[in-house]
């Protein structure tokens, strides 16, 4: 295939539609930024090689521009000497490089069509690769999102998360059942004697609130 028809599919083809339609979204995508850097890259030393050749054939038309005024010099020389026969095939020779010259008018013109191709297609090529790196950074962006999804997930439903929760409520039986003994020995210790006054200030306190309730019944 040449270069311009592997130009045309790449510029013609939809990057979304290609990925899209495949099983492997992210190894397309790298497949088709391959092929346009690779593309690219040709056209551009087309397009360098088209240059040389302009330049070279802007140097050829200079050389016959010179060659053609030194026949002229050389008839009008001849003619002046009354030689008619040189001056004739002096002139016949600028005319052959006359001839030359627009060949090479010609194929300079073409080049110059190429050119404008080439940097038509490096353009369109350039702008395809942006939207393809961009398609690129998008699958990348959803992939990574997908991912992290997966393993939220996991560790919100996975089964060492469940594992831990189990564990944890086995911690919390053992520290209630802890809790309980020390209540037990609690209940069960003798009381001491700051307990014992406590109770009595508490009861004194009670009995004394008491009175002033009767009291007050009896003043009603």
């Amino acid at each position: 295939m040449s270069i311009f028809s592997r130009t045309r599919d790449i510029i013609a083809a939809n990057v979304i539609d290609l990925t899209n339609r495949s099983d492997d979204p992210a190894k397309t995508i790298r497949v088709i930024i391959m092929e346009m850097e690779e593309t690219l890259v040709e056209v551009r030393a087309a397009a360098a090689r088209s240059i040389a050749d302009q330049k070279e054939k802007r140097r050829q038309t200079q050389q016959l521009g010179a060659l053609q005024a030194s026949w002229t010099e050389r008839a009008e020389l001849a003619l002046s000497k009354g030689r008619d026969d040189l001056a004739r095939l002096a002139l016949v020779e600028k005319e052959k490089l006359t001839d030359l010259g627009e060949e090479i008018a010609d194929e300079i013109a073409l080049i110059d069509r190429t050119l404008r191709a080439y940097e038509a297609d490096i353009a369109k090529l350039q702008a395809k690769l942006r939207e393809a790196r961009a398609r690129q950074c998008a699958i990348a962006t959803r992939v990574e999102t997908a991912h992290n999804q997966i393993r939220m997930r996991e560790m919100y439903a996975g089964g060492r998360t469940q594992d831990a929760f189990a564990n944890f409520e086995l911690l919390e039986r053992e520290a209630d059942y802890a809790e309980g003994q020390a209540e037990v020995l609690a209940l069960a210790a003798p009381r001491s004697l700051e307990d014992e006054i406590a109770e009595l200030r508490v009861a004194e306190r009670v009995d004394a609130e008491l009175e002033a309730m009767k009291q007050r019944r009896i003043a009603a």
